[in-house]
């Protein structure tokens, strides 16, 4: 448990993302963990009152049903303060006793010049800084990020945030793997045909123009988010659930991803939504959107081929693909194994591979088997074992805290694997950029543009 005098300080508290997920899972995580104890400052632009503040706060636990929460931080204030000036953040640092962890809960081009302003402050001992993704724009902004981070505190008291690797997500798939003798053999390219990630929407910009027009798809989901699902599901077998062991590990099969082919334009696509219905709602054509530039030609849905090259997996294709707008969205990940070498004479029906899907929010794990038919025991058909895994006792952002408090690092983004998440798009970046790869239009509600291969879900 987390030492009771932490102080969690969160930047940007009258932000949305304090608001709509921070504290409701502040709130969740002390209702559920009742011998935890912390205390909570805000800061932020805005002229709030203590009061104001306070009742936010009150509001957030509420939505959790944790009111009975908010008495552990009852006593909780804000502080109107520039958080990129030196004065603002000493005079906050100050003020405030025992372990502090800083939630920039602010855009990352903020947070970053705050963390450069923290490097003119007297900082307290232990300081933990937490940080929201993307972790720079490319790989060297990247790099120069985690040098200023280098230079204010360890590397073990830096969280570079990633939501997508909540404790129970993580643990399912590592517990399926290396758990289970029928699987953990077969792990490689000898068994394993291809892996499909996928994290389709159906929500469409939502108001988020500001931040995901300059972003996109390919930036937003599939360098932070998939590529941290691929490592963990390519990883080699770690010692032990540790940082530095787990970490070590994914970082270790970032290290050894490529675009697939070494060809970006081949095997990429990017596609952008016009105007349609999702569950009867009417989604306006994304260029119409407030806020958006069309010149950018910013993605809504992309799509990368990539290859782990190593002895494990050379060979072995991994798709990556996420969008907005579509309809029937899926959220999973697909591991499709190679048929058998050989198959007796005398059966008939399909015989393609065993499929492993986890499926991502709620959690479920199912396995797709050739078993003979009920009618006919010569004719094969196709059965599904499935396993509801729930969706975890906490919220992912409430797992985030839990670890952040804890001063545990070991799911959250090590500085050398952001840098690799970068340097494996960027081949794909420069294409987009040079217009090598045609940005196709799809309806909302729809797949994805007509002329995409079908997927096989």
């Amino acid at each position: 448990m987390a030492d009771q005098t932490t102080t969690l300080m969160i930047l940007g508290a009258s932000g949305d993302l304090t608001s709509r997920l921070l504290l409701p899972a502040l709130g969740q995580l002390l209702s559920r963990q009742p011998g935890r104890q912390v205390r909570l400052r805000g800061a932020g632009m805005d002229d709030w009152t203590d009061e104001h503040w306070r009742e936010t706060v009150r509001t957030a636990f509420a939505s959790m049903d944790a009111e009975d929460a908010f008495e552990k931080v009852a006593d909780t204030t804000y502080t109107k303060a520039d958080i990129t000036a030196p004065d603002d953040l000493t005079s906050l640092l100050s003020e405030t006793q025992g372990r502090i962890a800083l939630y920039f809960a602010v855009p990352p081009a903020i947070a970053a010049k705050a963390c450069e302003s923290l490097s003119s402050v007297d900082l307290p001992e232990g300081l933990i800084l937490a940080l929201e993704k993307p972790f720079g724009t490319d790989a060297e902004s990247a790099h120069a990020l985690n040098e200023k981070l280098a230079a204010l505190v360890p590397e073990g008291q830096v969280f570079r945030v990633d939501h997508f690797l909540g404790r129970s997500m993580s643990l399912n798939i590592i517990g399926a793997r290396f758990a289970n003798r029928v699987l953990e053999p077969i792990w490689s390219a000898e068994h394993i045909e291809s892996i499909d990630i996928t994290y389709d929407e159906k929500l469409g910009l939502e108001g988020r123009a500001g931040y995901y027009d300059k972003a996109g798809a390919l930036r937003d989901m599939i360098q932070s988010h998939l590529l941290q699902l691929m490592a963990l599901v390519t990883m080699e077998p770690p010692a032990t659930l540790g940082e530095q062991d787990l970490r070590g590990a994914t970082t270790s099969a970032l290290l050894a991803t490529r675009i697939w082919d070494d060809d970006p334009v081949a095997s990429s696509r990017r596609g952008r939504y016009t105007a349609g219905t999702i569950d009867g709602r009417e989604l306006p054509n994304y260029v119409d959107e407030p806020g958006v530039d069309p010149d950018r030609e910013t993605e809504t849905l992309a799509e990368v081929v990539l290859e782990v090259r190593n002895n494990r997996w050379a060979g072995v294709p991994i798709t990556m693909r996420s969008g907005k707008a579509v309809g029937d969205p899926v959220k999973e990940i697909l591991i499709r194994f190679r048929p058998v070498r050989h198959l007796p004479d005398g059966f008939t029906g399909a015989t393609h591979g065993s499929r492993l899907r986890f499926t991502l929010g709620p959690d479920r794990m199912s396995l797709g088997l050739n078993v003979n038919g009920a009618d006919d025991p010569f004719a094969l058909t196709w059965a599904k074992l499935s396993a509801d895994l729930g969706e975890g006792a906490l919220l992912a952002y409430a797992e985030v805290l839990s670890e952040i408090l804890d001063g545990d690092p070991t799911l959250s983004v090590r500085g050398d694997a952001a840098e690799q998440c970068w340097r494996i798009v960027q081949p794909v970046l420069d294409a987009w950029k040079a217009d090598e790869v045609p940005l196709q239009d799809y309806p909302a509600g729809s797949h994805g543009p007509a002329d995409w291969p079908d997927r096989d879900y």
